[in-house]
């Protein structure tokens, strides 16, 4: 796995309507994907027909470094590739110019055990297309759910195996993770809206 620089933001950033604050760091995300890597190899047995397909943007570099460590672990290379959604999301008539991306696949998924890996995991929706992507290219033997983040809010009966974080949110908060291949930095932070205080008292009667 690659070493990232710290974030060099380290403490609360107000904006006015906005507070935002780092949850995770460079290494602490890098001791979370170890730990995953972990998990997964431990859950499978090995490396043995393993699949690791990010789902992009930013879980094609997660799923890459999943890969490095399982990599490291057992002395050998694991197949890792993408998987694009973007023509089953369920709200493509909504957005219907959203830009096509690449699916990869390193190897046939028949009889493999696929790791879906994403940066977030929030509604369920996203994974759902997925899944509805994956069943038009292959039978995998399972299929598993590796997220760096879990920050809760379901909308579809969904859950991961491998979570880097738990990070409960309201519906209000937004949760957005920063990878150095993609953003230059790597974080993750959650920005709240700022509650005005009209510094006005009720008076007891």
């Amino acid at each position: 796995m690659s070493r990232h620089a710290p974030s060099p933001r380290s403490t609360n950033e107000s904006t006015g309507d906005h507070d935002t604050r780092i949850v995770l760091d460079a290494q602490e995300i890098g001791r979370a994907m170890t730990r995953m890597a972990h998990q997964i190899l431990e859950h499978n047995r090995g490396a043995d027909n393993l699949v690791l397909l990010g789902i992009p943007t930013r879980g094609v570099p997660l799923a890459h470094q999943l890969a490095a460590v399982i990599s490291t672990v057992e002395g050998r290379d694991v197949a890792v590739g993408e998987l694009d959604i973007t023509m089953y999301r369920d709200d493509l008539r909504r957005h219907p110019t959203r830009p096509v991306g690449r699916t990869r696949l390193p190897v046939p998924i028949d009889d493999t055990v696929v790791v879906l890996v994403d940066d977030v995991l929030h509604s369920g929706r996203t994974i759902r297309a997925a899944l509805d992507a994956l069943g038009d290219l292959g039978r995998p033997r399972a299929v598993r759910l590796a997220v760096l983040v879990d920050r809760g809010q379901r909308q579809l009966p969904i859950r991961a195996d491998h979570v880097g974080k738990n990070l409960p949110t309201s519906a209000g908060e937004r949760v957005r993770v920063h990878l150095a291949e993609v953003d230059g930095t790597t974080n993750v932070s959650i920005t709240r809206p700022v509650v005005a205080n009209t510094g006005l008292a009720k008076e007891n009667n």
